[in-house]
């Protein structure tokens, strides 16, 4: 599971929120750079300036995009997306 702790300076950190629900998206050091976040979520998500892991860029939305960062959580390998409040 993610950790607020470990997140990749570089994402795009803050918090929104949608649903009824704050929440606020971000990418750990447990990224082994899959794309699997980007695939499903590219309003959202993409890789590094450094090329070696993915980072939240944008904070969803919508709903649309909620929808898409949660099956860029559910389907992480390694588990490296959280969705907890976070600040850089």
């Amino acid at each position: 599971m993610a950790t607020p702790s470990n997140a990749w300076e570089d994402n795009a950190g803050g918090d929104v929120t949608l649903g009824g629900k704050r929440l606020g998206f971000y990418v750990d050091k447990e990224c082994i750079l899959c794309s699997v976040c980007s695939d499903a979520a590219p309003k959202n998500f993409r890789m590094s300036d450094d090329e070696d892991h993915d980072i939240c860029f944008k904070q969803p939305t919508n709903e649309e995009e909620l929808a898409q960062c949660y099956e860029a959580l559910e389907n992480c390998p390694v588990e490296a997306i959280g969705d907890d409040f976070w600040k850089k």
